[in-house]
């Protein structure tokens, strides 16, 4: 088994693994982008955009992309909003590794390299790795392949200065049981919506939900440059881009792992076992999933074929979700590759309670939405739902009495619909508020952030898409109970208040067609 690290965890910032790859990096980059085999012919497997990757000087005005065939074979596959968005990206992570180590053999490197992961979540490791942040090779050099200008990170007053910011951040997805979810208001699902082929879908799972949006866009950041009306998204932040930073590898890397993590911590925690999940959208005569092997010939799989770590022939270093303790056994938390913990494990936190393998179902149900559109500038925006009053007390109800036996507990989940605008970078902090019964405000609770990732894409009109934006899902169950169960908490308003990481820019025009409060349960 080839075993994949973390890459803090090398032994030192230009540690082999790393050096290895950057050689192999440099010499993609020389190849031409019509070569299957090329560093920016992946990235256009991702995503591209003819206009950003010419202004950030990735591709000449003149030069021709690949041929129509390939074009279509090839390119903009990425699954996002997507019950494939794991299965494919690990497939695209595995002939992405194939072809690195395939380029280190021939540089004379060892033929066992394995790509790393960025384990932002364990203490002290929430920094961009020290390898991707400066310019300069060991030697002083300074055209190392794995700095990228366009890295903005999350921070407009020190731009380049990459971070993960952890309040922005959470490993709440863990906790949810379903692998698949609904596209109706209520929950995704661990690992997304039901969905054919879909390269850029309206409502993301919740592991691509969080953390892996918000990861994109505090990384790349974004800046304004003269005569651009808008700022423009640095190269993680926007997917036709992301693809292009060769750290967008190694952040993927770790949302496969949790992936990973997830099957091993609770027994009910399992792939979803329909037939169109696991023969994928060639089964339902739509685009087969397909990367080139390092010789450019092509290497058809499907989602079922991604599941066993034993027949893919890697696995990871640790199966802890933040990161065994220091001192402490690398995998601790897990049972053999792609089965449970021994003595089973379960999921915890809200919405975590007498769930059961399978879809997340149940009736769904609007509780209050708001009226009118919300407009995010400079340091956020905030409003209120007015909830019916029939609706909440039988929410408060529902959780009061708990759930009856064999049945789904009660969620209560927030809504954000049809958000628009062009801020692929912004990360918004989302807060529930609970007005007393005297007015004022009696509970304020942080309920998780939502990233913008994808949102251009989804707001401009195209094939497939009529520009809806983007809809995100946030659990809020905790917060309301906590809310129903004082006598002093007015249950017909619910303010939500969305505050940026970094100030969002009236030029973006970032806005919220619709909030809504629903809950889901029998």
């Amino acid at each position: 088994m080839n075993i994949r690290r973390n890459v803090w965890e090398l032994g030192n910032d230009w540690a082999p693994t790393i050096l290895w790859y950057a050689r192999a990096v440099a010499a993609l980059r020389l190849k031409g982008l019509t070569d299957r085999t090329s560093w920016r012919f992946w990235a256009g497997m991702h995503g591209y955009h003819e206009g950003l990757w010419e202004f950030y000087r990735y591709k000449a005005n003149n030069e021709e992309v690949p041929a129509e065939a390939d074009f279509d074979r090839y390119w903009l596959q990425c699954q996002h909003g997507s019950w494939y968005f794991l299965p494919w990206h690990r497939g695209y992570l595995i002939g992405f590794e194939q072809l690195i180590r395939a380029t280190i053999k021939g540089l004379g490197g060892p033929e066992d390299w394995t790509l790393p992961y960025w384990n932002y979540f364990k203490p002290g490791q929430n920094n961009l790795p020290p390898a991707f942040a400066s310019p300069n090779w060991p030697d002083g050099n300074g055209t190392n392949p794995l700095f990228v200008e366009q890295r903005w990170g999350p921070d407009p007053r020190h731009p380049g200065r990459v971070f993960i910011p952890l309040q922005a951040v959470n490993l709440d997805a863990l906790t949810i049981s379903e692998f698949t979810g609904v596209a109706s208001g209520g929950d995704p699902g661990f690992g997304g919506v039901d969905t054919g082929f879909e390269h850029n879908g309206d409502v993301h799972g919740d592991l691509e939900g969080q953390p892996h949006d918000q990861v994109h866009g505090l990384v790349g950041g974004e800046k304004e440059f003269p005569g651009n009306p808008r700022p423009l998204p640095g190269l993680m932040s926007a997917p036709q881009t992301a693809g292009l930073d060769p750290i967008f590898w190694l952040h993927h890397a770790n949302i496969d792992r949790l992936w990973e993590v997830w099957r091993r911590t609770d027994p009910n925690n399992q792939d979803p076992e329909e037939a169109s999940w696991r023969d994928g959208p060639a089964s339902l005569g739509q685009h087969a999933f397909v990367v080139p092997r390092p010789d450019g010939t092509p290497w058809e799989f499907t989602p079922g074929e991604m599941s066993d770590f034993q027949e893919l022939e890697y696995t990871y270093d640790d199966f802890t979700p933040a990161g065994a303790p220091a001192g402490g056994t690398a995998g601790m938390a897990a049972g053999p590759a792609g089965g449970p913990p021994p003595g089973g494990g379960g999921a915890t936190g809200a919405g975590a309670m007498a769930q059961s393998k399978g879809s997340s179902r149940g009736s769904v149900e609007l509780v209050g939405a708001s009226q009118l559109p919300l407009p995010v500038t400079g340091s956020g925006a905030e409003t209120s739902v007015d909830l019916d009053p029939t609706m909440g007390a039988k929410v408060a109800g529902k959780l009061a009495a708990g759930p009856a036996p064999g049945a789904k507990a009660e969620k209560v989940l927030l809504n954000l619909e049809n958000v628009r605008g062009y801020s692929d970078a912004t990360v918004l902090q989302v807060y529930v508020q609970f007005p007393a019964k005297s007015g004022t405000t009696a509970i304020e609770r942080p309920v998780g952030s939502i990233g913008l990732f994808g949102v251009t894409k989804a707001t401009e009109p195209e094939a497939g898409h009529v520009g809806n934006g983007l809809s995100y899902v946030l659990n809020i169950t905790k917060a309301f109970s906590e809310a129903a169960s004082s006598v002093d908490t007015d249950l017909t308003k619910i303010g939500v208040r969305l505050e940026p990481v970094a100030p969002v820019k009236a030029s973006a025009e970032v806005k919220v067609g619709r909030i809504s409060i629903v809950r889901q349960g029998e």
